[in-house]
């Protein structure tokens, strides 16, 4: 099975990565900066768990370009930073559920939620790899 990765594929993986790690971690206030401010403190495991994200996130972008799994690593990618993110600085959470309820019940599951992100992430690019039609550019 030949794969077909491209020079020009991989710099849009390692660019994606990259861009999905600063960006991602700048709006989720994991290191201060004078955009976001984060309101709950780290629970230590976000950094580790966006590198992973953005790493997989940059594999399935570095794959040959066809749609197999591109709903997955949406889902994954949105999943993983609702888990590395603030909880009460979403704001679309907080109107939909209300601050008290995400410190109370969602706070204590972010690691999962980051966690089952990742593993869509990782899903999507083993959709990818496990079908040779889907590394096969569209």
């Amino acid at each position: 099975m030949t794969m077909g990765v491209s020079a020009r594929n991989l710099a849009q993986g390692i660019a994606t990565a990259a861009a999905m790690f600063v960006a991602l971690g700048t709006a989720a206030a994991l290191w201060t900066n004078p955009l976001f401010m984060r309101m709950t403190p780290t629970g230590g495991f976000e950094i580790a768990l966006l590198l992973l994200q953005s790493v997989l996130a940059g594999v399935y972008v570095g794959l040959p370009r066809n749609p197999c799994g591109k709903r997955t690593a949406g889902a994954g990618a949105i999943i993983g930073f609702l888990g590395i993110a603030c909880p009460v600085c979403n704001k679309v959470l907080v109107l939909l559920i209300g601050g008290a309820l995400l410190l109370e019940y969602f706070e204590p599951v972010r690691l999962y939620v980051a966690l089952g992100g990742a593993a869509l992430l990782a899903l999507a690019v083993w959709l990818k790899l496990s079908r040779p039609e889907c590394l096969k550019a569209a």
